[in-house]
């Protein structure tokens, strides 16, 4: 039963996000002392978190999941878990992380209902809007400026620097789930799903995906900056820019048979390069 909660979430790819709430609390630590209860409930916060965004986004697309052939053999349209049983695991996360907001510091209890909201409401957004995929990159992004909050206790200074994490975030995750929609190009014409393959076709959604990392390595470095990480997170950072590039180059119009490639290795590596060299 373990693993097919597991595979609900896709558990392993918490790998992709964890790294930059990480970053956060690298960024705060450069000011406010970490304590490893502080560490340990940023971990459990986060994975409770993106369990609740994908255990009610697999419910809420249930239906079209099964309809896709991609998808159908996931776990509620397969029959391996039932509804009310998703539904439960999500309740149970959604109180874990509620937990962990108030154990960190009234700041972070306060903003916790705002982050349950973006993340869930998500699962409705392609069906009216292009932009879902930045708003599943809002998502993920929250977790950066949490990591920060969650050891500050307080906005950053200067006040910029945290939405510059979060924008950084959004777009590098905007990006990827830009390419990750290529392959159901046509199951969302048929359903008539809003995504950028839907609306500029696929080597306009791939331009889309090339100008929102390019931009992300610029709002990582902006970021970098201002936090005060030196030369060895600069060089995580013109690494995450390699693994991206090469990423672009697996990823044609006429070609998607590496997307799962570039999908799972390279954006998995990314996060991780970026956050090593924050730690230099």
């Amino acid at each position: 039963m373990l693993v097919r909660y597991a595979n609900l979430v896709r558990l392993p790819h918490t790998v992709f996000a964890l790294p930059f709430a990480l970053l956060g609390v690298v960024a705060a630590s450069f000011r406010y002392p970490v304590a490893i209860r502080q560490l340990v409930l940023v971990v459990i916060a986060f994975t409770a978190a993106r369990f609740v965004a994908m255990g009610f986004n697999r419910i809420a697309d249930k239906d079209l999941d099964a309809r896709n052939p991609r998808t159908r053999t996931r776990e509620l349209p397969a029959g391996r878990l039932s509804p009310a049983q998703a539904w439960i695991a999500v309740i149970v996360a959604a109180i874990a992380f509620e937990a962990a907001a108030w154990a960190l510091n009234p700041l972070c209890f306060a903003l916790s209902p705002l982050a349950l909201a973006v993340i869930t409401l998500y699962s409705y957004s392609k069906r009216f809007t292009w932009w879902s995929h930045l708003w599943l990159g809002l998502g993920d992004a929250i977790a950066g400026p949490a990591g920060y909050l969650a050891v500050a206790g307080r906005w950053s200074d200067p006040w910029w620097l945290l939405p510059v994490l979060a924008v950084a975030v959004t777009l590098w995750v905007g990006g990827f789930d830009v390419f990750y929609a290529l392959q159901d190009e046509t199951f969302d014409r048929a359903e008539g799903l809003q995504s950028a393959v839907v609306r500029f076709g696929r080597a306009g959604s791939i331009l889309l995906a090339k100008l929102m990392h390019g931009l992300t390595v610029v709002a990582l470095l902006v970021f970098g900056w201002a936090a005060g990480f030196g030369w060895p997170y600069v060089a995580g950072v013109v690494a995450g820019a390699a693994i991206l590039a090469w990423e672009h180059r697996m990823v044609k119009p006429g070609d998607l048979s590496r997307l799962n490639a570039a999908f799972f290795t390279a954006n998995g590596i990314v996060s991780i390069v970026v956050f090593l060299g924050a730690l230099g």
